[in-house]
């Protein structure tokens, strides 16, 4: 059944708005998939804190026009499943990812992250790309670097002092 004007704008709007939160997308080719298989894919990504959604290349289009998704509207062509990231940068990449191993029909074409398109072979790249709570710990990790290898620092002192007093005791001792 086809859309009517209200509802193409309603889906416009829909996909404009996650479109200017995401942090990435990607686009994949879903041809031959069977229903089952997107349904479990739909779970995962509502479950990884991502918006997928299949629309019609044209309103795709009109939706990433003025976000920093533009960049992809040349690429926009074939049954397409769009992917938006929302709580992490590689979040879309890591769904489509794992997908695509497990289902050899579905193709990866378009990937874009920060208003920049990139090839379709760097998705295993903006896959790996950490969570927020892994950033956050390789970060607290640099912080905290400094300040424990002082503190071993001021340990070694009185550490070396005992050492050396008991190396002096041991050779009176001896003697």
């Amino acid at each position: 059944m086809a859309l009517t004007i209200e509802q193409k704008k309603l889906v416009v709007a829909e996909v404009a708005e996650v479109a200017s939160k995401a942090y990435s997308a990607v686009g994949a080719e879903y041809r031959g998939l069977t229903v089952e298989q997107m349904t479990a894919m739909r779970v995962k990504a509502r479950e990884s804190g991502v918006y997928l959604r299949v629309i019609k290349n044209t309103l795709a289009k009109r939706a990433v026009e003025g976000t920093e998704f533009a960049c992809i509207r040349e690429s926009l062509t074939g049954p397409l499943v769009l992917a938006f990231s929302l709580e992490d940068p590689g979040s879309a990449a890591r769904l489509m990812k794992d997908f695509a191993k497990e289902y050899d029909k579905l193709e990866v074409k378009i990937v874009a992250l920060g208003g920049q398109l990139l090839s379709a072979s760097d998705l295993e790249r903006v896959a790996s790309l950490p969570t927020r709570e892994e950033a956050l710990s390789m970060l607290l990790s640099v912080m905290q670097a400094p300040i424990a290898k002082l503190a071993r620092t001021l340990n070694e002192v009185p550490g070396k002092l005992v050492r050396t007093v008991a190396a002096i005791r041991d050779q009176k001792q001896a003697a």
